[in-house]
């Protein structure tokens, strides 16, 4: 077996925003192709003394499988390696590897065999950059302060999510855990990540209608409501969810209505779809896509067989501009503050001009926590 310091450089952990229950996540560099990777490995406390799989050890198997059986969609995080470290320190950076890469079939056929050995397993996933988390952009840093995304994104992100589901679905496969832990976005492309606790259903399975319509509910209740408010629907300030399999299937088992009075001038007909979907009426990700569009329509989107007005249309595109200036407005933002903040400790520098660049890295702060976007 290759050492493991052969093929990968571990750097930092990159998941310490939202830690989870089965994995820690690191940043690392796959010395074969160059690429910074995401390198997910089970943590060793799940690892049993006599060699049995707990379900977090299968759990990688499973979302392996999962992710390669939905690898044509767009919005579904890659998959490069899949394999095996002998080493169970928690930052794995050193012992042996054992690497399938994208042999799914070989990586689950070979559990057992690893199992016994005392060896973890690890995926190599596509590195996503943690400040298009939505959790780490939306969550608070200061009472009373929230955020949400302009409809116009929220719409374009629900759609994107809703055709994962759709493809998930006709494979027979449900989602099941949506947390904004897990969604990551750029102001126009979604990414998912984390499949460990999705399901792959029987074909046989009578209750296959149950689960989708679940999947639906569990969108609009534990992604979307947040994506429009920018609260929990868990009557709570936006925070890490505990994960496991149970608690995918029930987090919002017991959320059947949503409360939007704090977001009173977000779209009627949006908030009637989102409470449909709470309410587990939307059957199909077909059905639920149609509400979207004809929503959207509203908003100045075009889509077949769905009326909307030039004048919305047009005034969808200033929208747009003017939402593509604040995303890059609050970039620069951030970048000048930490040009200040690097230069204010700096060796040698008098205590005026630190107080001046400590002075400003404040003011843009103020001016963040006041952002429109998160």
């Amino acid at each position: 077996m290759p050492d493991f310091a052969d093929l990968y450089r571990m750097e930092n952990f990159n998941d310490t925003f939202a830690l989870g229950h089965y994995a820690r996540v690191l940043d690392a560099l796959d010395r074969r192709t160059g690429l910074e990777v995401a390198f997910k490995v089970m943590r060793a406390e799940h690892l049993s003394p006599d060699g049995a799989m707990r379900w977090e050890y299968r759990a990688f198997g499973n979302e392996a499988d999962l992710l390669m059986k939905l690898s044509d969609s767009p919005y579904v995080v890659g998959l490069l390696d899949c394999g095996y470290v002998s080493n169970t320190h928690e930052f794995p950076a050193g012992g042996e590897i054992a690497s399938f890469q994208k042999d799914v079939l070989g990586f689950i056929q070979a559990m057992p065999e690893y199992a016994e050995r005392g060896w973890r397993p690890y995926l190599s996933l596509q590195n996503l950059s943690r400040n298009l988390n939505l959790l780490y952009a939306m969550k608070p840093n200061q009472a009373g302060s929230r955020w949400r995304l302009p409809s116009e994104e929220g719409l374009a992100l629900a759609l994107q999510f809703a055709e994962i589901l759709r493809l998930a679905h006709a494979k027979q496969i449900v989602y099941l855990d949506h947390k904004l832990e897990h969604v990551y976005w750029d102001g126009s492309q979604l990414r998912i990540i984390d499949f460990n606790s999705s399901r792959q259903l029987d074909g046989h399975d009578t209750n296959g209608s149950q689960f989708y319509r679940m999947d639906i509910h569990n969108l609009c209740v534990g992604i979307l409501y947040p994506v429009f408010t920018g609260l929990s629907p868990l009557k709570m300030t936006l925070r890490p969810q505990p994960g496991n399999v149970n608690e995918a299937e029930s987090r919002y088992r017991d959320i059947t209505r949503l409360d939007f009075g704090v977001e009173p001038s977000l779209s009627r007909p949006l908030q009637e779809l989102l409470q449909s979907g709470a309410a587990m009426q939307i059957e199909t990700c077909d059905e639920f896509i149609t509400g979207l569009q004809e929503v959207a329509s509203m908003h100045g989107w075009d889509f077949p067989h769905h009326y909307t007005s030039p004048a919305s249309r047009d005034a969808r595109t200033q929208m747009r501009a003017g939402i593509a200036r604040l995303r890059r407005g609050q970039a620069d933002l951030r970048e000048a503050r930490d040009l200040f903040r690097e230069a204010a400790i700096l060796d040698g520098i008098s205590d005026d001009l630190e107080a001046e660049l400590r002075r400003l890295v404040k003011a843009v702060n103020d001016l963040l926590n006041n952002r429109v976007i998160p």
